[in-house]
């Protein structure tokens, strides 16, 4: 009995933990060196992916380099070009062409799709 009460509390402490980073950063930003500088929950040099998706839930127009665009179109040339001043004085520097222009659209909707 003891030990099936000590195996429900290891299994309920292994749940918890896992809900807490059950987002891993995908295979994408693996590769293309976006977990430099962010992570899922967590500011590093960038911002947290999840933070830029709850600035943007609900959002749908980016104004990059002045100029509008729609939320996704904008954040995509932003990954892509690089910018500055959104997040703090720390730039994002421009991505593509080392990163496929596919790849940044992906990374952006999944960023996006983080606060749903």
């Amino acid at each position: 009995m003891k030990t099936n009460i000590v195996g429900m509390f290891a299994v309920a402490s292994l749940m918890i933990a896992g809900n807490a980073s059950a987002i891993d950063m995908p295979l994408l930003a693996k590769k293309n060196s976006c977990v430099a500088c962010h992570t899922i929950d967590k500011k590093r040099v960038g911002p947290a992916w999840m933070d830029v998706s709850m600035k943007y839930k609900g959002a749908t127009k980016y104004t990059y380099n002045g100029k509008e665009y729609g939320l996704e179109e904008g954040l995509i040339m932003k990954v892509s070009k690089g910018g500055s001043g959104v997040w703090g004085t720390m730039p994002m520097p421009a991505n593509v062409p080392a990163v496929k222009a596919e790849e940044v659209k992906e990374l952006v909707q999944f960023i996006l799709g983080l606060a749903k």
